[in-house]
């Protein structure tokens, strides 16, 4: 089977909600992060054979095929195609998936992944909320769904609560962690180690400044663990908080897959080589617990133990879903979001999968590492996993 290389990976630096980039609209948002890999690649944007864009909430400015938006509002021209797709807070590591598996099977040479999300704009929710509004059905969860699983809904909240509590975690630990990822993205920072994968964005400030948006917003190098332990609960008798919740962030993100034959053709530099991709699912009341089942499946697709792996990436959506994944498999800590998670840096939902695999591959270079895994819990009770190789 051919391979499939990633020779770009760039984000955007996370917005906090009505932050800086917030007055953007979602298809520039994306367009910049194309625009800058297209720029870094030198590639021809007339041979990218096709756009992936992830997105959670497809309404409003980031409804009607919000992935040709993107590549319109772009450099690209209007014959490169794309599509938008929703696999919740993987959609865009799906995207990834979905472009690798289309240069690996030798349809496609040249894809684009990426996702968007402008929680600013669009809040979190709003497809469920305003057709609840509007008297539009039911919602999402058919009576006899209800009805197999026990529960009216679906909440990520319980989920990450359940976690919580069947792997013992108590809100100290929890807070512990969350200042951890605080420091360790402030240290990030101060060490510029965001440089490479950071797309630079010009914003207009309230008070018409202009100026480029280059730097993670929601990160509090200030952060204590008094500060911290002083958010409300987000439950009576729970153990998490806000504070030890992923942050409501805007961004984007993207890479650019590619085949040998691209690679020698176009003249590109490899980042990594798609190394395993596979998503598994299971229950959708815990929900967020599936990044344990799905990384086994993985390492033992991938003929690779636990200790191969130099670098985790584990999507932060509450403290809960990396601490118990580290629990449940015995990974080395050390490891893990080595440069903090989305608790500090922010879960710009569409955007986050390839938003970590930017930082994972960048953080690989860094450190001479070869292998690094990155896993993302998702509504429903799916995961998708990726291991990538350095090149």
């Amino acid at each position: 089977m051919p391979d499939a290389y990633i020779v770009s990976a760039r984000r955007t630096a996370g917005g906090r909600r009505n932050g800086r980039l917030a007055g953007i609209h979602p298809a520039d948002l994306g367009a910049r992060v194309l625009d800058a890999i297209v720029a870094e690649t030198g590639v021809d944007p007339a041979a990218i054979d096709d756009v992936i864009i992830g997105c959670v909430s497809q309404i409003g400015e980031q409804t009607f095929a919000l992935g040709r938006n993107v590549v319109l509002a772009s450099s690209l021209p209007d014959s490169v195609p794309a599509v938008t797709i929703d696999r919740q807070c993987g959609s865009s590591q799906q995207a990834l998936h979905f472009a690798a598996q289309a240069v690996t099977s030798g349809t496609q040479d040249l894809v684009i992944a990426g996702g968007v999300e402008s929680m600013s704009r669009v809040a979190m929710g709003s497809p469920v909320t305003l057709a609840a509004q509007a008297g539009m059905g039911e919602g999402p969860f058919a009576k006899s769904i209800q009805q197999r699983y026990g529960v009216p809904a679906f909440s990520q909240f319980t989920g990450a609560q359940m976690v919580a509590d069947k792997y013992g975690l108590d809100r100290d630990t929890l807070d512990r962690f969350a200042l951890d990822s605080h420091r360790k993205a402030a240290a990030a920072i101060d060490a510029e180690a965001f440089a490479r994968e950071i797309v630079p964005v010009e914003v207009t400030t309230p008070k018409g400044e202009r100026l480029m948006h280059e730097r993670d917003e929601g990160v509090r190098a200030d952060a204590s663990l008094e500060s911290i332990g002083s958010v409300k609960l987000l439950t009576e008798g729970g153990s998490l908080s806000a504070a030890t919740a992923s942050q409501v962030c805007d961004g984007a993100s993207g890479v650019l897959v590619a085949s040998e034959a691209a690679v020698k053709a176009h003249g590109l530099i490899p980042l990594a080589r798609i190394h395993n991709l596979t998503v598994t699912a299971g229950d959708p009341v815990i929900m967020l617990e599936e990044p344990v089942p799905g990384t086994r499946r993985a390492l033992d697709r991938a003929g690779l133990a636990l200790d191969d792996i130099d670098l985790f990436e584990v999507n932060e959506a509450f403290a809960s879903i990396p601490l118990a994944w580290l629990k449940a498999l015995g990974a080395d800590p050390a490891r893990l979001n080595v440069h903090g998670g989305a608790i500090a840096l922010g879960h710009p939902l569409g955007a986050t999968g390839t938003k970590l695999m930017a930082t994972l591959v960048h953080a690989l270079h860094a450190r001479g590492g070869r292998y690094g895994l990155q896993t993302m819990c998702e509504g429903g009770g799916i995961a998708n996993v990726t291991i990538v190789e350095r090149v």
